[in-house]
């Protein structure tokens, strides 16, 4: 795919030299300032336009792993969360109903058939779990092709829907294992560099979690191994259904030219393949949030960007994107309705 255009640079100048002149003093605004710039560029208006449209797809999979103690609860959490979502009672729920956010949740691997659940959830389901990444490919090259274009498909749906901001989440036990492995692949770093803790496990799991990732990336080969050196071939062999779509999502965003709030480790570790698959995507990317994951604090300093908020959220869902989007709206704000200086004191006739 060739580079996707950065976001507009007039309006960014525009933008700035109006940050520049507001009624407030220099650098008073700070981050806020800058991510009021951001979206001005991002929508090549100045000042920026309300995000008054703000959606959150939550991909939902399962992961091999998960049967090989990495994670601290059981992978039966899964398909009981998507129906929490469903429902609208998990903790993204509640924070999304707070700040105006939609929230549409997708089953792409859930080793569940989901009975009861909307079929729209499951329409776009590629295959019931992936495969533990330390002894087979997750996927197969046909699933990899479907799971992509799946989140393309609907990172389409969305924007077409009216999306102006969009937000990526996840849930899937086991799902910081491969994830890990994505960031460590991408970066030709070792197993013990990436690996957390994930859901909270012990230091006996986490040594164990370790040995299993970096047996993964063994398995996979190194950087100069054409298979790993190959954005998607990686994550057919490391990543998992819902984990490739998230990549489709965001790559389909960016060429489009819709801004994403990136949200933990699992969303910023797609971001890293989505900036691999089409170079120039992450000018699009804000982070959300920073997680207490070490492979997401790699992953964001390699595609140069800073969290919004640093709360010591993994949760997980987008919850911690969703929560940064008030702190986006103020950006906003701030760029469209403070005075300018120049209109407050003309200049001496």
């Amino acid at each position: 795919m060739s580079a996707i255009p950065a976001p507009d640079p007039d309006a960014r100048s525009a933008a700035a030299e109006r940050l520049a002149g507001l009624a407030t003093p220099a650098g008073a605004l700070g981050r806020l300032g800058d991510l009021g710039v951001w979206l001005a560029a991002t929508q090549a208006a100045v000042p920026p336009r309300p995000l008054d449209d703000v959606r959150l797809v939550i991909f939902a999979g399962d992961h091999g792993v998960a049967q090989h103690g990495v994670s601290a609860y059981p992978p039966a959490i899964t398909p009981a969360m998507v129906r929490t979502f469903v429902l609208g009672k998990a903790g993204v729920s509640a924070l999304a109903a707070a700040h105006g956010v939609h929230v549409r949740v997708l089953d792409i691997g859930v080793d569940d058939d989901l009975e009861g659940v909307p079929a729209e959830v499951r329409a776009h389901k590629v295959r019931r779990g992936s495969g533990a990444i330390h002894v087979e490919d997750a996927l197969t090259a046909e699933e990899c092709a479907r799971a992509y274009a799946a989140g393309r498909a609907v990172a389409g749906e969305e924007i077409a829907a009216g999306a102006q901001l969009l937000l990526s989440g996840d849930m899937g036990i086991g799902n910081t294992t491969p994830a890990a492995a994505m960031v460590a692949a991408a970066l030709g770093l070792p197993a013990a560099d990436v690996t957390g803790r994930g859901t909270g496990v012990d230091d006996a799991a986490l040594a164990f979690k370790q040995a299993l990732v970096q047996q993964a990336l063994d398995r996979v080969g190194d950087r100069a191994d054409p298979r790993s050196a190959d954005p998607l071939d990686t994550l057919a062999a490391l990543g998992s259904a819902d984990l490739v779509a998230t990549v489709g999502y965001l790559v389909r965003a960016a060429e489009s030219g819709v801004p994403v709030l990136l949200d933990g480790l699992m969303s910023v570790a797609c971001a890293l393949y989505a900036e691999r698959i089409a170079p120039g995507a992450s000018a699009w990317f804000a982070a959300g949030h920073r997680s207490t994951e070490p492979a997401q604090a790699l992953a964001l300093e390699k595609l140069g960007l800073e969290p919004v908020l640093d709360l010591g959220l993994r949760l997980g869902e987008g919850s911690g994107a969703v929560a940064a989007v008030p702190v986006l709206r103020s950006a906003v704000a701030l760029l469209r309705d403070v005075a300018l200086l120049a209109d407050l004191m003309p200049p001496a006739q």
